[in-house]
């Protein structure tokens, strides 16, 4: 296995070597256990979403079968679960920046899951061959954890095993496109397309896809293709509305960026990105007022962030309020350079 050091370190730390042998053994162990009570009642807990008491019948469970390829399978997906991953391109929080301890704390704690989810499926792979699911939950423990390299090896095995697996072609094109492999990562997105037509994420992803590789136009009208996927769906999701209105920005165009951008914040309030994006569309537009507001509020809920700050050092500036915008150009000389936010993929 090729991987950077880090990688290299959790692999062995969670015994990855012999889980990659279990994966690619031809025969397949049949699992002649009967589930027992304790086994019954930790698959109903988690069904439930109650995952420490489903953690603790599992657990209690292989105390008698600790050679169990199904609980240690089962713990791993749990702990997955424990990871609270559910949306693995975003961060801890909409607007979480890692310069707060709560975020950190948080990742950290998200770290820690992962590592031992990836131990329960080195140990389950001991007894039995994992299964194409069970390879996409090492791929996404290794996606917390950051090492696209290793999640970009587990999903491959995965979709060899079950090439139909949609959700799993949508993750290795996120893990690619982290990986700077942007034509491989439009490939995947495509791919994930062909079987979930209707996947506005995966329209939205792939857009990123073709902006990384200056395909802009493309971009704009996958963009425009999630937006109206999306509008079908219960669950309000901002990302190609932020996406395109950025994009749009960026060729110039404001006009055309503000109603995006409106709606990405309509849909997620807290998160400084929009704020940002809609405050700079503003200043563009000369709409100072608006753009005061909306970058006031972005340095509120990101204050450790260089970009709002220093938009906002503009707008004081050009409202000929010279001593707040000194302020916030002091500001921003202190924070730049400290933290990037390079765009990335969403699910």
């Amino acid at each position: 296995m090729s991987a950077s050091g880090d990688a290299q370190a959790a692999s062995s730390q969670s015994g990855d070597g012999g889980l990659a042998a279990a994966a690619r053994r031809t025969a397949k162990t049949g699992s002649s256990e009967q589930p027992d009570a304790l086994l019954l009642e930790a698959k109903s807990l988690l069904q439930k979403g109650l995952l420490t008491d489903a953690e603790r019948a599992l657990r209690q469970y292989m105390v008698q079968r600790p050679d169990s390829a199904e609980a240690h399978y089962l713990l791993g997906y749990l702990l997955f679960k424990g990871t609270e991953a559910s949306n693995l391109l975003r961060g801890p929080a909409e607007g979480a920046k890692v310069q707060d301890p709560n975020a950190l704390d948080f990742l950290n704690f998200r770290e820690v899951k992962a590592r031992a989810s990836l131990a329960q499926y080195t140990e389950g792979a001991k007894y039995q061959d994992p299964g194409a699911s069970d390879l996409k939950i090492v791929g996404l423990d290794y996606v917390v954890l950051g090492y696209f390299e290793n999640a970009d090896k587990w999903l491959a095995l995965s979709l060899e095993l079950d090439p139909g697996d949609s959700e799993a072609w949508l993750y290795l094109g996120r893990t690619r496109f982290d990986e700077s492999k942007f034509k491989e990562a439009v490939s995947a997105f495509e791919q994930c397309l062909k079987l979930d037509p209707k996947n506005g994420k995966a329209e939205d992803n792939l857009g990123l896809s073709y902006a990384a590789l200056g395909r802009k136009e493309e971009a704009v009208t996958a963009y425009r293709n999630a937006i109206a996927l999306l509008t079908e769906t219960a669950t309000k999701y901002a990302g190609p509305y932020l996406d395109l209105g950025t994009l749009l920005l960026e060729q110039d165009r404001p006009e055309e960026a503000l109603p995006f951008l409106r709606q990405a914040v309509e849909i997620s309030p807290q998160w400084s990105r929009m704020r940002e994006q809609l405050g700079k569309a503003y200043l563009r537009l000369n709409q100072l007022k608006d753009a005061q507001s909306a970058l006031e509020k972005a340095v509120e809920l990101s204050p450790n962030e260089f970009s709002p700050h220093y938009l906002l050092g503009q707008v004081y500036q050009k409202e000929g309020l010279s001593e707040k915008a000194r302020v916030q150009f002091d500001q921003a000389n202190v924070l730049q350079g400290t933290h990037s936010s390079p765009t990335a993929v969403r699910p």
